[in-house]
């Protein structure tokens, strides 16, 4: 055992003083340990003043205040078995819960560190069924983790293809590549039978690549294979019959036999030919095995893990390749970014069951995990500042479980972001630059994060303005700034409120057509002030009075970039909406003199409408628990909004999400249950976040809007326009649609 290594505490096994329900799973080579902790963070409250006892004109309509909110987090370290006593001392160590008696165990190893576990830790070892462990894990990370599955494709420009996975994970087939190969179908949570699998597996790869090379270790091997040509040892169809064979549909360069060679060929093999086209005879066994059992059971969901696969690109590539070959394209080979994960988690989940973590979401926490490593050597990819041979995950428990919008045309299908900056070179250097530039006092901590992903930019799956978004926000978070805005939120939000009855009185003296049209410009006008961008901030420090009328001049005259308009304004001209959905978007003027103007409209038409606002804080963005306060006081002022609040004909209520951007997969329970108990019939989508970042091309079953100010220069100009450019998407399902 290595007891060399020093162990950060802070870095690897994180909050072990709250950590109580330990699980481990231990295979030939790697451990892997998971605990539950709780995790104290400070949360910005707002609390309304009470304003019915005096005047209120001078008076902030609400207080902030920073409160301590204690939160549920699940933490999965990986290392090398070599580390385990090391690792168990560190434990032993710091551990303070005296709570927890038992430690849930899977994996071949369980039963040879047995006494060593249950000596250090004084727990008792608990053994797990591993099959039943694995498939839970699974479940787990396909349901919680959005890209968590990806195809592997060697000589694309991005390797790695990240898979949008959804809540509605079954049926999948899980290929299990360990020593053998177990098949094994997954209907539903606790419903799976393994039905079918081979002797012919990693085990075969590792033992008959040690007779043929004399090489002992499996990660050896493959860099053996790697390196090799299979074609020296493999006879192929054109060695046979000179070329392709043409009536059979069989190339020439197809492998006929593997190994052919060395039966007629008197010279000798190098150890990495033989490693390849082992390596080559193995994968493609499997692989036709893995379509046979996906065409018997009609399954076109391919996930393929187990200790031959672990993140190595050779196996990836070879597999791929079979899969692709022998279905003809049909189905995909879908790899996991944390299969060597699955067995821990699944044990965790079995020693939890009466905790019931399944009736939660859970979401990865990008500050405290690892991600992906990188698997191109060229890209050499930097090193966090913690140990290299330590690999971890964490999530954190979510307030609300997210489900999907039920209004999404094809909820399989649907993809939240627009560009792909993996896949986007200069889109990527772009934004990974403006995310720099925008580093202020508080965000100098994020800036690790951003040099990280420079490198290692597939590390938590597909790189998008949505996810480098949300990785500043888990980032303010993880270090204690609950809500940078929440002071520039209050003040703006007390600045709109005194100028509201003002537009709307202006408003209502408008012919019907003009008014339409000027509840649309103040709703453009209102998304203008936006402090995530950097060409608004930069305006609205400078000068504080640049406000709602300014807003509206600097808008781009019609036609707009995208402008819809007209189409909007004749199905105004037909009957009403039965419910309008609308994602909102930043407080202050955007909300109060913008939303609010527009949505009056629609209440009078006769239009119930759904406000969506975000659970917790994002920029400047409106939350559900400031948006609640906004509206009473509107309320006060306006009979229009608190009759409909009333009757029940304006309705507040979260999103799920505190992200500045929009995953229509991703959303409280609550909410979709509202939008099909209302029969919603229309979406709004607010903002370059949520409408142009995500969503843009989002299909809906219903009648949608999407509308935002571009306020980026690059990306104006990439979508043919300029800065406070007009996106006016109205957009209507066809019947055959819909």
């Amino acid at each position: 055992m290595d007891k060399s290594i020093t162990l950060p505490p802070d870095e690897i096994f994180r909050n072990l003083e709250n950590a109580k329900r330990f699980a481990i799973d231990i295979g030939g080579s790697l451990t892997k340990l998971a605990y539950y902790s709780t995790v104290q963070h400070k949360v910005a409250k707002v609390r309304s003043f009470d304003h019915s006892t005096k005047e209120t004109d001078g008076d902030p309509l609400y207080e902030i205040s920073v409160q301590e909110e204690i939160t549920a987090r699940l933490h999965f370290i990986k290392f090398e078995n070599a580390y385990i006593e090391t690792c168990l001392d560190f434990i032993k160590d710091h551990l303070v819960n005296t709570e927890t008696k038992v430690i849930k165990a899977t994996g071949g190893g369980a039963h040879k560190f047995k006494d060593l576990i249950e000596k250090k830790l004084k727990l008792k070892v608990d053994k797990e069924d591993e099959m039943t462990c694995l498939i839970k894990g699974c479940n787990f990370v396909l349901k919680n983790i959005p890209h968590e599955a990806f195809v592997y494709a060697k000589h694309a420009d991005s390797e790695f293809r990240f898979q949008h996975t959804h809540p509605d994970i079954f049926p999948y087939l899980l290929i299990n590549i360990g020593s053998g190969v177990s098949i094994v179908k997954v209907e539903a949570e606790d419903k799976f039978e393994r039905i079918g699998g081979s002797s012919i597996g990693g085990g075969t790869f590792w033992g008959l690549g040690a007779l043929l090379t004399k090489t002992k270790r499996f990660d050896e091997l493959l860099q053996l294979a790697s390196k090799g040509q299979h074609t020296n040892v493999d006879m192929l169809v054109k060695d046979i019959y000179g070329g392709a064979y043409g009536s059979l549909g069989l190339t020439g360069d197809l492998i006929a036999s593997s190994f052919g060679k060395s039966a007629t060929t008197d010279k000798e093999f190098s150890k990495e030919d033989m490693a390849k086209s082992l390596l080559h005879m193995i994968s493609n066994d499997i692989g036709q095995l893995a379509c046979l059992y996906a065409k018997l059971h009609n399954l076109t969901r391919v996930y393929f893990g187990g200790f031959f696969i672990r993140g190595h690109p050779v196996t990836m590539h070879t597999i791929t390749y079979s899969i692709n070959f022998f279905t003809k394209g049909e189905v995909q080979a879908l790899f996991l970014r944390h299969e060597g994960y699955l067995g821990a988690i699944g044990a965790f989940l079995k020693g939890a069951e009466e905790d019931n973590p399944n009736q939660y979401s859970w979401g990865e926490n990008y500050a405290g995990s690892s991600g992906l490593m990188s698997v191109s050597p060229e890209l050499n990819p930097v090193q966090r500042a913690r140990s290299g041979t330590f690999d971890m995950l964490e999530m954190d428990r979510l307030e609300r479980q997210l489900v999907n919008l039920p209004l999404l045309q094809d909820p399989t299908s649907y993809i939240p972001d627009t560009v792909d900056l993996t896949e986007d070179v200069l889109a990527r250097e772009y934004w990974l630059y403006c995310f720099e530039e925008a580093l202020d006092g508080v965000s100098r901590y994020i800036g690790l994060y951003l040099a990280f992903f420079k490198y290692r930019h597939r590390a938590y799956g597909s790189l998008t303005v949505r996810s480098l978004l949300d990785t500043r926000e888990h980032c303010l978070n993880e270090f204690n700034f609950p809500d940078p805005y929440s002071k520039i939120k209050q003040k703006e939000n007390d600045m709109a409120l005194k100028y509201y009855l003002k537009v709307v009185k202006s408003v209502e003296e408008l012919s019907w057509e003009q008014r339409q049209f000027t509840l649309v410009k103040g709703l453009l006008a209102g998304n203008v002030f936006d402090w995530g961008a950097k060409a608004v901030s930069d305006v609205l420090e400078s000068d504080p009075e640049f406000g709602f009328e300014q807003a509206k001049q600097q808008l781009q005259e019609r036609p707009w970039l995208v402008d819809a308009y007209n189409q909007w304004i004749e199905r105004l001209k037909g009957p009403p909406h039965k419910c309008a959905l609308f994602f909102v978007d930043n407080s202050g003027i955007d909300i109060i003199l913008g939303v609010f103007p527009f949505i009056r409209e629609l209440l009078i038409r006769g239009t119930e409408v759904v406000l969506a606002s975000n659970s917790g804080p994002a920029l400047n963005d409106v939350t559900n628990s400031e948006l609640q306060i906004l509206t009473e006081r509107i309320a006060a002022m306006d009979p229009v909004i608190h009759t409909a609040l009333k009757e029940d004909r304006l309705a507040l209520v979260q999103n799920g999400s505190s992200s500045p951007c929009l995953d229509l997969s991703r959303l409280d329970k609550v909410l979709a249950t509202v939008v099909r108990e209302r029969g919603t019939d229309l979406v709004i989508i607010e903002g370059m976040g949520r409408a142009i970042h995500t969503n843009y091309y989002a299909m809906l079953s219903c009648e949608s809007l999407k509308l935002a100010v571009i306020k980026n220069s690059w990306l104006a100009e990439r979508l043919g326009g300029k800065i406070f450019s007009v996106v006016f998407k109205y957009e209507v399902p066809s019947k055959a649609q819909g």
